[in-house]
């Protein structure tokens, strides 16, 4: 039987993250896998939950959890209702949020223990998240491996630019539009001055040269929001990492939030490869 629960804790600036849990009881001392979601995303984005079930039901314990400041909160936990939380959003707090839930997993006493094996987990980001996980995992010696999904090789190039990157100064926020809920999501200038406040700490090239813990970079062939280009760059800079394309997959991999259609082709291919890796 499949184990199911969400439970909060606290994440950067004390506000919640609501996370959720799912193993198979009848199996013994399973590793975990903790996924991080990437912009403008969340835990139950298209089909996460189908792909947790998926691995919890190949022998894993799989934790996902929605960023304190990605604008969901608890009780909405599928809509960006907190604006002013996503509006002062930044990587470090990203990064903060990743740590908290990869210490909750190794202290907690939700998790049986005779079920599921502490003390290490498999990181697993997909977009943005890709990159958080990449940065984390080269300081944590508690992520025993590493899984990019359409992973940026880069925060710093995604900021806006020239006459953009002025007005956003100058007017102290910028908007970034959601073709999927119709609304103008806020970008405050803090995002851009944590950045840099904290860029060493955050350069994924430096993270990624560091990394000593086996990387799998599975990437989309066209991928139209993060180019190919960047999981090469990734795949040169981690010494011990493989590389996966999949053939004609896009940045999600054929998903698409609230399609009931069978899982698309691409997305099948990216778990199998994913599978095949952590089990190998």
């Amino acid at each position: 039987m499949r184990h199911y629960f969400e439970t909060e804790i606290l994440g950067a600036n004390d506000k919640p993250i609501l996370l959720d849990v799912r193993y198979t009881e009848q199996l013994s001392r399973v590793q975990a896998i903790i996924f991080v979601h990437g912009y403008k995303g969340f835990k139950d984005w298209g089909r996460w939950n189908e792909i947790a079930d998926f691995f919890a039901d190949n022998g894993y314990c799989f934790i996902k959890f929605n960023m304190s400041h990605n604008g969901t909160t608890p009780e909405n936990s599928h809509d960006f209702v907190d604006l002013e939380a996503f509006k002062n959003n930044t990587y470090s707090k990203e990064l903060a949020d990743l740590n908290s839930v990869i210490s909750w997993f190794n202290n907690t006493d939700q998790i049986n223990s005779s079920h599921v094996r502490k003390n290490g987990a498999i990181v697993i980001g997909h977009s943005r998240g890709g990159g958080i996980a990449t940065v984390a995992a080269s300081r944590n010696v508690r992520v025993d491996s590493l899984i990019t999904w359409a992973g940026v090789s880069d925060f710093k190039s995604r900021f806006p630019y020239g006459r953009e990157f002025d007005a956003w100064k100058q007017d102290g926020v910028y908007y970034s539009y959601n073709s999927r809920t119709g609304q103008k999501l806020p970008h405050g200038f803090s995002f851009y001055e944590d950045f840099i406040a904290n860029e060493q700490d955050l350069d994924i090239r430096i993270a990624a040269k560091s990394l000593v813990c086996p990387h799998l970079i599975i990437h989309g062939s066209e991928d139209e929001a993060v180019h190919v280009s960047e999981a090469l760059r990734l795949h040169r800079w981690s010494s011990n990492s493989k590389l996966e394309l999949i053939e004609q997959g896009d940045h999600t991999f054929g998903m698409k939030h609230d399609d009931d259609r069978p899982m698309p082709v691409p997305a099948a291919q990216m778990i199998q490869r994913t599978l095949k890796f952590i089990k190998g």
